[in-house]
């Protein structure tokens, strides 16, 4: 015994299409962060910052608690700093990274608007 095949089209389930509500520009901004983001060991070194005295880390001591070569957590560290997410001062021989506060803030809202 087969069915009968009933097809409903309901014309309410296909409404225009809208404008997004972010520009193409700064949806790449907003994935750039979140992509920034996606990584554990990006994660870490943020909370490594952020924990820091002051606010504040060397890259000289972000390598051995996240077990990886300066060269890898500075490839890390440059990535962070591209998307916005920390600010990068230079000291002698040695970076300074500290957390930007208003970027955090900002991925948070662009969650909310998206």
């Amino acid at each position: 015994m087969t069915l009968p095949v009933t097809i409903v089209v309901d014309a309410s389930c296909c409404a225009t299409a809208r404008e997004p509500r972010i520009a193409a520009d700064e949806a790449e901004s907003i994935a750039r962060v979140f992509k920034a983001l996606g990584d554990p060991t990006r994660v870490k070194l943020l909370s490594l910052i952020g924990a820091g005295e002051g606010g504040e880390a060397c890259i000289c001591d972000l390598t051995e608690p996240v077990g990886l070569s300066q060269g890898t957590v500075s490839h890390h560290m440059k990535l962070l700093t591209e998307a916005g997410l920390v600010t990068r001062e230079q000291r002698g021989k040695w970076a300074y990274f500290a957390i930007d506060e208003g970027a955090l803030d900002q991925a948070a809202a662009s969650l909310r608007t998206i």
